[in-house]
């Protein structure tokens, strides 16, 4: 790296919460990407990191939990501490106490937590103090329900939306603070749930229809179970029996491809399949093809679609708009909010950020 850039690094000016890039550089410097620059966090080696669009939680050289948010370095523990992030909250467990960090403040949930998961918008725990399922959401604590068996996450968790089982074997979801009967089903392993962010859906075997929860209303859109079947964020896509592709989002479904996707995924905001071979994507209504060929590997994280290129390089797929970012094949690459991160086996590195690839 450039000494004029290390001098940026250390003494720039001041730093504007744009969301975080984290990178380990040559030097061991835990840094940061952001104003077109990558920023110190730490100088000294660090033993991990978790990060989200917003955040990054890391352990320093002595052990010690911190977190950055854009804008400032927190001192958050110096005990053994399980922890996991998300793009917005964090999560840790000392010992069996759970406590979490939300937008700047740091709060206990519990003071006997046995298992927890950290989304998007919510944290789901386990309570071994009174046998309860709980859920952390917009400030405030729910008790979704106590069990007289031994305790066992919720079947389903989302971003935003949980799906679990009472002592009764009556399923149901949390949603928005409320909480939705759904059915009861003695045989547990025939229901599989796929959730989203405010959606989820399942084949109801009851009914033998594939049914949508969308925003508090379950929907029969099928008359009939359907082969596979994937949330994203507001949408829900599946496979008919036929092998066809169907899109549902808001009360309305098309059909994306009728011509046997040999492979398809969702998450967020795209939806990705093959057809003979070629790669398409559907993100905000518009259908692309990207490639004449599958990608051997690729990442899907809000509306930003990163995959492995026919050279073993990296391509991006952003806003509509594809880029080439590198042909270098033992190129590393994530996503943060909607930008992309490649690294490189130099420690050298390219963000893609509003269509303008930086380097160091």
């Amino acid at each position: 790296m450039k000494k004029i850039l290390i001098l940026a690094i250390l003494f720039g000016a001041k730093v504007f919460a744009q969301g975080v890039i984290p990178v380990i550089d040559f030097n061991n410097f835990f840094l940061s990407f952001q104003d077109g620059f990558f920023r110190a966090v730490e100088v000294q080696p660090i033993q991990d990191f978790k990060a989200g669009d917003e955040l990054i939680a890391y352990r320093d050289t002595r052990g010690n939990l911190r977190l950055y948010d854009g804008e400032k370095r927190s001192e958050i523990t110096n005990l053994n501490v399980q922890y996991e992030v998300s793009d917005h909250l964090m999560g840790y467990m000392i010992g069996p106490t759970l406590n979490m960090w939300d937008r700047g403040k740091l709060s206990t949930l519990t003071f006997f937590a046995q298992d927890f998961s950290v989304k998007d918008s919510i944290i789901v725990f386990e309570d071994t103090r009174f046998n309860t399922i709980n859920a952390y959401w917009k400030d405030s604590s729910y008790m979704l329900t106590t069990l007289m068996r031994d305790l066992e996450m919720p079947e389903a968790i989302g971003e935003n939306i949980i799906v679990f089982r009472d002592n009764g074997n009556m399923y149901k979801t949390f949603w928005n603070g409320e909480i939705y009967e759904i059915d009861v089903w003695n045989n547990p392993q025939f229901v599989n749930f796929k959730v989203g962010t405010d959606i989820m859906c399942f084949n109801d075997p009851t009914t033998q229809t594939f049914v949508v929860f969308d925003k508090g209303i379950f929907y029969d859109i099928e008359q009939l179970p359907m082969a596979k079947y994937k949330a994203g964020r507001g949408f829900v896509v599946y496979e008919d029996n036929s092998g066809n592709l169907w899109y549902y989002k808001d009360g309305e479904r098309f059909q994306l491809s009728n011509f046997g996707a040999d492979f398809w995924d969702v998450k967020d905001d795209i939806v990705v399949w093959t057809e003979s071979s070629y790669f398409f994507a559907y993100c905000e209504g518009e259908k692309t093809e990207i490639a004449n060929f599958k990608p051997l590997d690729y990442q899907i994280k809000n509306n930003v679609l990163a995959y492995r290129n026919i050279l073993g390089g990296v391509n991006a797929f952003v806003g509509g708009e594809s880029y080439q970012l590198t042909n270098m094949s033992d190129s590393n690459y994530a996503i943060y909010g909607s930008r992309v991160l490649v690294s490189m086996f130099n420690n050298s590195y390219i963000v893609l950020e509003n269509g303008v690839q930086y380097k160091n």
